[in-house]
């Protein structure tokens, strides 16, 4: 018997199959799936401002960002270094790793006496295939005081792991509660 490398590639994927959940939305004409995004994640470019709004500071404001796609999840969003107020983070120790794009850096805030920890996070040598995000970085919504794409203030990814932005053109579910993580 001969050991083929891709059946045990096809076989892992058969079983993601069986876990994605029963309940997937049907995206409408303008809308996008999340069980449509890619594995492993893409990086595209986002046509869109984005903001990032903290103690009344603009923390972050592009029209030249990134975004990861993932399925599952609702996309994560980068923003250029130089469109950052990058004076008012400070690095942490804390790193986690994504097999994906690499060792990601964790960054508090301070603004006005107002103090978070762990707001976003960057790759200062991100994996291959994922080179754009360099000098890049991105923050979660849920514990800043807004973020917007375009003009729709976005809703953080259910989860406390999860740093996707969720807009009304965006369809689940989403990673992120409980009994989700074999997704």
């Amino acid at each position: 018997m001969v050991n083929d490398p891709h059946q045990a590639q096809k076989r892992y994927w058969r079983n993601i199959q069986r876990k994605r959940p029963t309940d997937i939305v049907v995206p409408r004409q303008g809308q996008e799936s999340v069980w449509d995004y890619p594995r492993p994640p893409a990086v595209e470019p986002v046509a869109a401002r984005l903001q990032v709004w903290f103690a009344g500071i603009l923390l972050a404001d592009t029209v030249h960002g990134l975004r990861v796609i993932e399925t599952s999840s609702p996309p994560v969003y980068y923003f250029p270094q130089e469109d950052v107020h990058v004076d008012f983070l400070t690095q942490m120790v804390h790193t986690t790793l994504c097999k994906w794009k690499g060792v990601a850096t964790y960054w508090n805030v301070s603004v006005r006496g107002r103090r978070q920890e762990a707001v976003g996070w960057s790759y200062a040598e991100p994996e291959p295939g994922f080179e754009r995000l360099k000098r890049h970085f991105a923050f979660y919504s849920g514990i800043t005081d807004t973020c917007y794409v375009g003009t729709e203030q976005v809703q953080p990814q259910p989860g406390d792991y999860y740093g996707g932005w969720i807009t009304s053109n965006i369809v689940g579910p989403f990673k992120g509660l409980p009994g989700t993580q074999l997704w």
